[in-house]
């Protein structure tokens, strides 16, 4: 593993951190730039539409960046040694972020899919409230925890 890390290293870095930006990134402009749009659409059912519909294309987009991300991380761990190195406690912390921010994306996948059922259905309540967990919980708490990783990266990668 040690050797395939070493003559992909560069690509490995590359993928991994794009896939990061791309995941974080999409979530900050979703949260911080359209979020806002979205609460001036006037029709309650309408703006619920829009954002079960931007989260889904998000989500789409987002998803096979989630696994590139999580194939590099291993590929990383492996190739740098990190569970024996003095920073692996650093490794966990980040492997730690990571696999919450994946645990609450498969749930925000899973309200936003029942606040889409819920929208056809004509339950605009239970549309509601599913999505607005997200909107004020669920996301900035993957923003958050991405920054964090991000920078752990960043401190890994600078002392590496």
């Amino acid at each position: 593993m040690e050797a395939f890390f070493a003559q992909y290293k560069t690509v490995i870095i590359f993928l991994h951190v794009i896939s990061a930006v791309v995941w974080v990134g999409g979530m900050i402009a979703l949260r911080y730039a359209a979020h806002p749009s979205f609460l001036e659409i006037e029709s309650p059912i309408k703006r619920l539409e829009r954002v079960a519909d931007a989260l889904k294309r998000l989500f789409f987009i987002v998803a096979p960046f989630v696994v590139i991300l999580l194939i590099t991380a291993i590929l990383m761990i492996k190739g740098y040694a990190l569970s024996q190195s003095e920073f692996k406690m650093f490794a966990y912390v980040k492997e730690a972020l990571w696999s919450v921010m994946f645990i609450n994306f498969s749930v925000m996948i899973l309200r936003r899919n029942t606040a889409e059922k819920a929208l056809k259905n004509g339950d605009f309540v239970l549309a509601k409230n599913q999505l607005q967990m997200i909107g004020k919980f669920m996301v900035p708490l993957n923003i958050i925890s991405g920054v964090i990783a991000i920078f752990l990266g960043s401190f890994l990668s600078n002392n590496l």
